[in-house]
């Protein structure tokens, strides 16, 4: 017969880990995993707004049509372009923001705070601030562009702004983030190894490209995944500044879904919506792993 003491000498602590992941995963199961599948099954349902629980099974008959629509291609193509140029540039306008700040020089304790903002402000309330801001009638940025002698610009109501205008919002955003996380991965690269290379007569440019770069690259391909993810579910942002609108030259995915759901009452048909858009966040993610995956096999080599 086993003694209590025993049980808590070997059993218990083998259970620990287990009770410490049990609760993250219950919470994860009942809200991520759970609606989750709910909505890969509704996307091969006929299932509508006005009842949700009465759908039948349609067999790919939401995907066929998904696939035969114009918008859907439309809507792909803005995704990509979108999450594409927030990536590229929201990055590089962190990491270049962090590089700045990595040195002490009088008054970065306020500039950092006053950097920070966008990505502190909630999202809601800032974008109805860039809301008035881009206004083609009133707002700020027309008032500047009028007085630069370039006319009004109808910043959200233009098809050749509207995605641009958007762009700059999401990067005013997104920028902080990636220079706080930055910062945090400069501050990991060895001073030494960096004076060191001073010394052997590199420049600025030099030691970064050759010193400090490999150090952060790692948190930099995490950051890029984040903020692709991100971009891809993105949709408070966008809703509110354009609605998808001008002619659907905003409407990404996410906004397409929500349209399809409750403006055509389509649950079924906007269910495949979400579920090309988890696949086009799981690709991404299947690359960042297989990029990982690759430098550690050069690094054991």
């Amino acid at each position: 017969m086993t003694s209590p003491l025993l049980f808590r000498g070997r059993l218990l602590p083998r259970l620990v880990p287990y009770a410490f992941v049990a609760v993250p995963l219950a919470y994860m199961t009942l809200f991520v995993f759970g609606p989750l599948i709910q909505q890969v099954w509704m996307s091969f349902t006929d299932t509508r707004l006005m009842n949700p629980t009465a759908g039948d099974y349609i067999g790919l008959e939401n995907y066929q049509d998904l696939f035969s629509d114009s918008q859907f291609y439309t809507s792909l193509n803005i995704t990509i372009v979108y999450t594409i140029l927030t990536v590229v540039i929201g990055v590089l306008v962190g990491t270049i923001s962090a590089v700045a700040l990595d040195r002490p020089f009088k008054g970065r304790a306020i500039l950092r705070t006053v950097m920070l903002f966008g990505w502190a402000v909630p999202s809601v309330a800032a974008t109805l601030v860039w809301l008035w801001i881009f206004n083609g009638q009133s707002g700020v940025a027309s008032d500047i562009t009028e007085a630069l002698g370039l006319g009004r610009v109808p910043w959200l109501t233009s098809v050749d702004w509207a995605l641009t205008s958007i762009m700059f919002v999401t990067i005013w955003q997104v920028a902080p983030f990636v220079m706080l996380v930055m910062m945090a991965a400069l501050q990991s690269v060895p001073e030494e190894v960096r004076e060191a290379a001073r010394i052997d007569g590199a420049d600025a440019l030099n030691v970064f490209r050759n010193v400090t770069l490999p150090c952060i690259m790692p948190t930099m391909q995490v950051v890029a995944l984040l903020v692709a993810v991100w971009s891809i579910r993105r949709f408070e942002v966008i809703y509110l500044l354009t609605g998808g609108g001008p002619i659907g030259s905003t409407s990404t995915l996410v906004v397409q879904l929500r349209l399809t759901a409750f403006e055509d009452f389509e649950l079924g048909l906007a269910s495949a919506y979400g579920v090309v858009g988890l696949i086009l966040a799981l690709l991404v993610a299947s690359i960042h792993f297989l990029v990982e995956r690759r430098r550690a096999l050069v690094m054991l080599k």
